[in-house]
């Protein structure tokens, strides 16, 4: 993608955002010694992007036998990184819906939340085993790594019943891939070629999978969204630019 491109995809994110990343973030992230937790964080970041959309349309959307197809899907990438067993070399063969999804007989949500969710697991997957290669090539070593506060900071405020919990849950999914597009963007021109480059080639998916998100978001609550929207876009500005101690791929402003 040319400046162009990447501007006018950026352009309707920038404009979601309710803040931009902290130049303080930029900083740290492109510094080599953090390189590792940058890569680590970003590839558990897309197992979880992968894992959140099985969530939705297992609980919200298939019958109990595609449900039980996609767990089998994912788990390849799971016991790779939770139990560590399996070469990563062999995921992307792995990478395949074993069926086709089947709705609930009784689900108001139809095919439109399968097959957005089906799409998001596979690029998310497909995002996981490039991540892998990168770290191979950077000689970065897989390790367990604890979870930063900034899903958790806007999951806690997910309503306690339904259809509203899901309207959430998709708004909540649209904030972090439009902000995962924010920051590849803002990194890509600091980092070397390689990974610079890496960054600019997930913007369009990322950009498109907040779009999505939004879209069902809509279709399926029963009231305009715009308002619930401010409310999480509001949130997330705080634990972006608020300081945190932890850093990550998603945290906030690096605290002195």
């Amino acid at each position: 993608m040319n400046t162009n491109e990447i501007n006018k995809l950026l352009e309707p994110i920038n404009s979601f955002l309710k803040c931009n990343t902290p130049e303080q973030w930029i900083e740290k992230a492109q510094k080599k010694e953090n390189l590792d937790i940058v890569l680590l964080d970003h590839l558990v970041c897309e197992l979880k992007a992968a894992q959140s959309a099985m969530f939705l349309i297992r609980k919200y959307a298939v019958d109990k036998e595609s449900g039980n197809a996609l767990l089998e899907w994912l788990k390849p990438f799971e016991i790779l990184i939770y139990k560590r067993h399996g070469n990563w070399r062999d995921l992307t063969n792995k990478n395949k819906l074993t069926k086709s999804m089947i709705p609930k007989s009784n689900t108001p949500y139809g095919q439109n939340l399968i097959d957005k969710m089906v799409m998001l697991i596979k690029e998310e997957l497909h995002h996981f085993y490039q991540v892998l290669e990168i770290m191979d090539e950077y000689g970065v070593e897989y390790r367990s790594i604890t979870p930063c506060r900034y899903a958790k900071g806007m999951l806690r405020h997910v309503k306690s019943y339904e259809p509203d919990a899901l309207v959430d849950k998709l708004i909540i999914g649209a904030y972090i891939e439009a902000r995962s597009c924010e920051r590849f963007a803002r990194l890509a021109p600091h980092m070397d070629k390689r990974l610079g480059d890496f960054y600019i080639s997930l913007l369009r998916s990322e950009a498109r999978h907040y779009q999505d998100y939004l879209t069902l978001a809509q279709d399926i609550s029963e009231f305009d969204i715009t308002e619930r929207v401010e409310f999480f876009g509001n949130i997330e500005a705080e634990l972006i630019s608020s300081p945190d101690k932890d850093f990550k791929f998603h945290s906030g402003k690096p605290s002195s």
